[in-house]
């Protein structure tokens, strides 16, 4: 994929569903009672791995564009698949899968990509075993012997949505009340479609309780535009002189909304408009303009909120004035690739000051960057964040394996065009 400069982004657009929610909708509404609805569903090669694990245990789910119908078998009511569930390059599928699984009562196994095989599961195997749960190795392909769980009491040593998730769903089929104390908030979807689904379930600022649960009802799911999505639009407009755009429908939960605390550090000129609540979930439009950024801090209890978002931000970071550092990001370590080596090396290549530390980088910025021949390590979010560098560098900057996007944006290089 070759990417130019443009003049401007302006105008406006919708970017796709949330992944995290997509995944959940299918995965609650495939273990609830009746009929759940998804509009707004991502069709992303990440969620149609959820569908396709789903299916294969006997849920009936169909698909006509963004709109999905599952058809509940209740808690107890999926079937051991004839083969071993394949989740893609999706971990969140495989982590909340290893969840659901271990109390049932079949045996199953997973496995997924090349990504994913290299990709650590023990976080998860580790306090789902507390439980009674019986899981082979700690990297794919898992071996999941279904047995009776107990409830236990869990604080979390990394701040993780999937983890949490994976524990809270475990507990749900558990003898006893499970207790999680996480140490920064994460993104909690789950917790807000259980409760609509009515698990017995109570928040506590960083402790969640979950008691073990007969029955969830089917609820139906709008699922609004990803926030992570949103942001390379957002750093496009913010980076590109006489740009304004406006992002409609975006999911701003205050588990998730830490870019725009971070670009609001950074003097960024963004407007929040018609602000509302969908499905329990917070929505916006976001007015975005282009704006003289700053260098920042980006740390601590930010970091869950924003994580997904850290190479764009990095991209922001290289184009603002000043420095910023970017500290307690050694997750990105273990995503879809080490984020943070890649974005030190990318941002070099193109002209960047960058110096990596042990969990994050600081980049002085200001300097003029160029365009530049880069991988994207068939990792989507490398891949969009250094689109967006692209366009706002001088000269040409080509991406190779460009078309894993798909994984959570499929029309992103479509929707690019529209901009320019």
């Amino acid at each position: 994929m070759v990417i130019q400069k443009i003049k401007k982004a302006v105008g406006q657009i919708k970017v796709p569903g949330d992944k995290s929610i997509s995944h959940r909708a299918v995965m609650l509404g495939s273990l609830a009672n009746g009929v759940t609805e998804i509009s707004g569903f991502l069709n992303g090669a990440d969620c149609l791995s959820t569908i396709d694990c789903f299916r294969k245990m006997g849920i009936d789910i169909d698909i006509n564009g963004e709109n999905v119908t599952v058809h509940g078998n209740g808690l107890r009511g999926l079937k051991k698949p004839d083969e071993m569930l394949y989740t893609g390059n999706s971990g969140t599928t495989t982590r909340l899968l290893c969840g659901i699984l271990a109390g049932q009562n079949f045996d199953t196994s997973i496995t997924g990509d090349a990504s994913i095989q290299k990709r650590p599961m023990g976080r998860v195997v580790k306090p789902l075993s507390m439980m009674g749960a019986k899981i082979e190795n700690e990297y794919c392909p898992l071996y999941i012997t279904g047995t009776k769980l107990h409830g236990i009491d869990y604080k979390m040593p990394v701040a993780s949505a999937q983890v949490k998730t994976a524990i809270i769903l475990a507990g749900l089929y558990a003898d006893g009340e499970t207790v999680i104390h996480e140490i920064e908030k994460s993104r909690d979807h789950t917790e807000l479609m259980l409760s609509a689904m009515g698990a017995d379930l109570t928040v506590d600022n960083l402790d969640i309780t979950v008691k073990p649960t007969n029955d969830l009802t089917a609820v139906n799911v709008d699922v609004p535009g990803d926030i992570s999505s949103a942001a390379y639009f957002i750093a496009a407009a913010l980076l590109i002189p006489g740009s304004e755009l406006l992002i409609k429908n975006v999911g701003i939960n205050p588990t998730r909304d830490g870019i725009l605390k971070v670009c609001a550090q950074m003097n960024a000129d963004i407007q929040v408009l018609n602000p509302r609540v969908q499905c329990g979930e917070d929505v916006a439009d976001l007015l975005v303009k282009h704006s003289s950024l700053k260098g920042t801090v980006i740390e601590g209890a930010l970091i869950p909120t924003l994580i997904d978002e850290l190479p764009v931000l990095a991209v922001l970071a290289a184009f603002a004035e000043g420095t910023t550092m970017i500290r307690d990001a050694q997750e990105l370590k273990v995503k879809e690739s080490n984020r943070l080596d890649i974005m030190v090396h990318h941002l070099s290549a193109m002209g960047a000051d960058v110096v990596p530390t042990e969990d994050g980088m600081i980049i002085t910025g200001g300097k003029t960057l160029y365009g530049a021949v880069l991988d994207s390590h068939l990792d989507h979010r490398i891949a969009m964040a250094f689109a967006i560098a692209g366009m706002a560098a001088e000269g040409e900057t080509e991406i190779a394996r460009a078309d894993c996007v798909n994984i959570s944006y499929p029309g992103f290089y479509k929707d690019l065009e529209k901009l320019a």
